[in-house]
């Protein structure tokens, strides 16, 4: 799974970094940021959570396979 942020609609509340830090940061911006390239399956419920409790709805989640 991967996770993307829009950041053009991102506020930076940092929702997301409090629900899943090991994904998440809030960046020099105050805006939030992706560590990761694909998401780890442990942590693939915190991310959905966070994608949900987003209040901007910058976050959505992609299961592209990655062969293109």
């Amino acid at each position: 799974m991967k996770v993307r942020i829009d950041p053009e609609v991102c506020a930076g509340f940092g929702i997301c970094v409090g629900i899943s830090p090991e994904v998440f940061e809030l960046h020099d911006d105050g805006y939030a940021t992706i560590l990761v390239g694909e998401v780890p399956a442990e942590l693939e419920d915190l991310v959905r959570r966070a994608v949900d409790q987003c209040p901007s709805r910058a976050i959505s989640l992609s299961d592209e396979a990655s062969n293109g």
